[in-house]
């Protein structure tokens, strides 16, 4: 029963990112809630069904694959700030790349987030799953894990392809001359400087974010994150 509950919770988590969509109940909704409205309720239905999917792995019968190394955990402590980093700043900001970004508001000369990389969501989704597989080296958690690394390695090309579809060859072009897709690969070959600090609006976001996914860890997950 424990490997049935994982795999529907599996199904129903991606079935949630592409039903609604395909079946028209995404317009109705942002037509009722608007798009904020629309946004948390999305936001909070993916949590709850994230949760159950990671409790379900934990209940799924132990399979080793590989023992867990001290560096593991050091490594998933030291990724993690920039996983949620990425999600925090990427989240509804100007960036006509990105299916989280806003289209408007988007200044190719300064172009923010995008300017570190034009996927941040997908980036913070890869190194969250890439990480977590380090130190759970299961049968059940790679099955969880490892599904959502090549969801975000594969939706980048795909998610790119699209939008300069939609944008035009030329005006892609001149949007992305100071952003790169790869992170920091726009500020190493001198494209884009990031000009003044973030926003602190979002910078406490990211700090209360942190703090609460440390604390909740171990009560939520059943794992305390430190080393």
């Amino acid at each position: 029963m424990a490997w049935i509950e994982l795999a529907l919770a599996m199904a129903l988590f991606l079935a949630s990112h592409r039903i609604p969509a395909a079946l028209g109940v995404k317009g109705r909704l942002l037509a009722a809630l608007g798009p904020r409205g629309y946004g948390l309720l999305f936001s909070v239905a993916s949590v709850l069904l994230l949760w159950w999917l990671i409790s379900a792995a934990g209940r799924a019968p132990f399979i080793p694959l590989w023992d867990q190394q001290p560096w593991h955990r050091w490594a998933a402590n030291i990724v993690m700030p920039l996983a949620i980093a990425l999600a925090v700043f990427g989240v509804a900001a100007p960036n006509p790349f990105a299916f989280e970004g806003r289209r408007i508001g988007f200044d190719p000369t300064r172009p923010g987030i995008a300017g570190l990389t034009r996927q941040p969501l997908l980036w913070s989704l890869a190194l969250w799953s890439g990480v977590h597989l380090l130190p759970n080296g299961d049968l059940a958690h790679v099955l969880l894990f490892g599904p959502f690394l090549i969801l975000a390695l594969t939706g980048m090309p795909m998610v790119e392809r699209r939008r300069r579809r939609e944008i035009g060859a030329a005006e892609w072009s001149r949007l992305t001359a100071h952003t790169g897709l790869i992170p920091f690969a726009a500020l190493l070959g001198g494209r884009w400087r990031p000009r003044g600090l973030p926003p602190l609006a979002r910078a406490a976001v990211l700090l209360l974010t942190w703090a609460a996914v440390w604390h909740l860890h171990e009560p939520l997950i059943g794992l305390w994150p430190g080393v």
